[in-house]
């Protein structure tokens, strides 16, 4: 299963895209409406407007062997501590080697904002940012097609 935080997701139509070919089920999650799909394969999710209500269901339904596409940090820590391959929009993972540092970084961010000492002004996405999510959504795709084959499981 691919679980997106579909809420400002800039590579909807790539997930899509990727997860058509591989056969697996994708369930998009927002706290608005989203565009409807006449795919069996494809799920949405409208939960309330309270606070990480998005984040919360899904980092209750992901684990092993499930893809979590999303750019906010504490949801893909969440998710990696259950056990699912997570994946920002820009095809940086996020793991548990990684996912410690990534968090810090963020807080420290966040610090230098409301101190003022930065402005925290992001890059915009770009067309190098859709081709490496492209890159890396596909392989854990097929990692996650593994995963669920029996005697394939890591």
């Amino acid at each position: 299963m691919i679980y997106v935080d579909a809420d400002a997701c800039p590579v909807k139509p790539e997930i899509l895209k990727v997860a058509e070919r591989h056969g697996i089920e994708v369930t998009f999650v927002a706290n608005s409406g989203l565009r409807p799909s006449r795919d069996p394969m494809v799920r949405n999710v409208i939960v309330s407007n309270a606070f990480d209500a998005a984040d919360n269901w899904i980092a209750e339904h992901a684990g092993p062997g499930d893809i979590v596409v999303t750019a906010d940090v504490p949801l893909a820590g969440r998710c990696v501590a259950a056990g699912a391959e997570v994946t920002g929009p820009t095809g940086r993972i996020f793991d548990k080697t990684n996912i410690g540092m990534v968090t810090a970084m963020r807080d420290l961010g966040a610090h230098l904002r409301e101190t003022g000492e930065s402005k925290g002004y992001n890059a915009a996405f770009s067309p190098r940012d859709r081709s490496a999510f492209l890159e890396t959504f596909d392989r854990l795709c097929r990692r996650a097609k593994a995963y669920q084959s029996p005697g394939d499981q890591p």
